[in-house]
């Protein structure tokens, strides 16, 4: 890495300034960056979490085998993240997710990573969804007076081999995610809906956590592959640069 922006945290990248607003436990979560030798490790309860309507859950078992959506729904659900800073194979300042929820009888398992993506001297963040990043959605952030951070997803974009799709309207989905640092249960907080405009609610998941950095162990880092800093066992089977 040879660049201070390379350095720099992805969700602080595209928020300039109002990153300092976050609140202090926050900035804290966020501060992972490439080259730290650390990662993040929460570990908590979705009070709710999945898909209510039940009609739809056949069509998010397909989504299930690409680790980007899951079926299930459920409450009082226990879950662990994991957050790795990384530079991706691409040379893009990189934020991977690795959530395990464990619903009775079934674990899930939901990946992402996003990138920072720059343009016109503007860094975006681009999320890619499941285990071969399909899918590809904008992040557009702000933070609320109360320090918090808020998160809408843009249109959708699904890479079938060579080609790039926009979903059309009667498929996309939006997700709003609201996350913020709970004083008096000293414990963080993040809410998450996915929206379709003709459907209503497809997935939501809410709930509390305690998160920590911990090392990152040297043999770790190196099973890595592609990308650099990303252990092996936390990349997905494919990686994708388009927008």
């Amino acid at each position: 890495m040879d660049t201070l922006r390379e350095r720099t945290p992805v969700y602080e990248q595209a928020l300039g300034s109002a990153f300092r607003r976050l609140q202090p436990e926050l900035q804290d979560y966020f501060a992972l960056a490439p080259g730290s030798g650390r990662y993040g490790i929460g570990e908590g309860v979705f009070e709710v979490v999945g898909c209510r309507q039940a009609w739809l859950r056949p069509l998010l078992s397909l989504a299930a085998a690409e680790e980007s959506l899951f079926p299930e729904y459920g409450e009082t659900v226990p879950f662990r993240i994991e957050n790795h800073a990384h530079l991706d194979p691409f040379g893009r300042s990189s934020l991977t997710a690795r959530r395990e929820i464990f619903f009775p009888g079934r674990t899930r398992l939901f990946q992402d990573t996003t990138s920072a993506v720059e343009a016109n001297g503007s860094t975006r963040l681009v999320d890619y969804l499941g285990k071969h990043r399909r899918l590809a959605t904008e992040l557009r952030l702000e933070v609320t007076p109360e320090g918090r951070l808020r998160g809408i997803s843009g249109s959708t974009r699904a890479f079938l081999g060579p080609l790039r799709l926009r979903l059309p309207a009667m498929l996309d989905a939006s997700a709003y995610a609201e996350q913020w640092w709970d004083a008096g249960a000293g414990k963080h907080r993040i809410q998450v809906k996915v929206l379709q405009r003709h459907v209503g609610l497809v997935l939501v998941y809410a709930g509390y956590f305690d998160y920590r950095l911990a090392p990152l162990l040297p043999q770790a880092a190196a099973g890595s592959r592609a990308a650099v800093g990303l252990p092996r066992y936390a990349e997905p089977d494919r990686w994708e640069s388009r927008v």
